[in-house]
């Protein structure tokens, strides 16, 4: 059995679960969505995938790559109609749209009673500044609504003019959240979450107030509490995900938020402080998931 694993770079992630597919007897190929070809000249509607003569079982999401608006939405479209052709697709495609879209994420959380920082999105200068001068001299982190690894999330204060529209990051839209203080020196938490379970648990403390580890972040492990687990299953649960990591911050008081939701989490820094392998509990939850083989 062959299984397609979609990313445009396999990296350390890639390379960790294509060993541990390997040693549960499945093979894996690497493959870009934007290589693949939707056929719509006959009857039943084909997806050719490279490297695979008939449609998988099922295919593991590590990637989808950013471009136009077009180019997105037709890699978007490959999973949504392998989806539609009986291929299980892991993370499937409505989960990955939920958190690629921060304003989405933001939007469910609250809607199933998810604690959450306050959060503003609007394209109007004019009506973001009404929203600041409401805030009074609380500081605001600004971030751009499709991004990930901190990039482009910066921390405005109350006398600090905001970005022109079209800056890059901004992109013509404003994505305005409460700024959460803690108790001591800046950190987070990124709690991983697969099949319904929160498997591991990391503290992440930056240099700045920015505590990704793609940004200089430093791990170390935790044993996540109850109520840190609970939120983040709750999380997990409002965006309807097969696995995710869940960036979740205490505040000042004691009281724990979640920052945002990833389905397409790295976990390098995760496993330098996490004696299992992490790579090898995705694959035999996705192996269970479609059915391959139970656990």
């Amino acid at each position: 059995m062959k299984i397609p694993i979609f990313t445009d770079e396999p990296g350390w992630q890639g390379a960790q679960l294509k060993q541990a597919f390997a040693g549960r007897g499945i093979e894996t190929v690497f493959v870009s969505l934007q290589d693949c070809i939707i056929d719509l000249s006959q009857p039943v509607p084909q997806i050719t995938i490279p490297g695979l003569d008939t449609l998988p079982k099922a295919a593991f999401v590590r990637g989808v790559a950013g471009g136009t608006m077009q180019q997105v939405i037709t890699r978007l479209n490959v999973l949504h109609m392998l989806s539609r052709l009986g291929v299980r697709v892991y993370n499937h495609p409505q989960a990955i749209e939920r958190t690629v879209d921060k304003a989405m994420t933001s939007f469910l959380l609250r809607m199933h009673g998810v604690a959450t920082p306050a959060t503003w999105v609007c394209e109007s200068r004019a009506q973001i500044a009404a929203v600041r001068q409401m805030t009074g001299q609380q500081p605001l982190v600004l971030k751009p609504l499709f991004g990930s690894q901190g990039q482009g999330v910066r921390k405005l204060l109350a006398d600090e003019p905001l970005p022109v529209p079209m800056q890059q990051y901004v992109d013509g839209v404003y994505y305005l959240q409460q700024f959460i203080e803690t108790t001591d020196k800046p950190h987070d938490y990124r709690v991983f979450v697969v099949g319904g379970k929160a498997i591991a648990a990391m503290k992440r403390l930056g240099e700045s107030w920015v505590n990704n580890v793609a940004s200089g972040g430093r791990c170390e492990s935790i044993q996540p509490d109850h109520q840190m687990q609970e939120l983040a299953l709750k999380a997990a649960q409002a965006l309807d995900i097969d696995y995710c990591g869940v960036d979740v911050i205490q505040a000042a008081d004691g009281s724990y938020q979640v920052l945002e939701v990833n389905s397409i989490p790295a976990w390098r820094g995760l496993q330098g402080v996490t004696d299992f392998n992490i790579a090898e509990v995705l694959a035999d939850d996705f192996l269970h998931q479609s059915g391959i083989y139970g656990k």
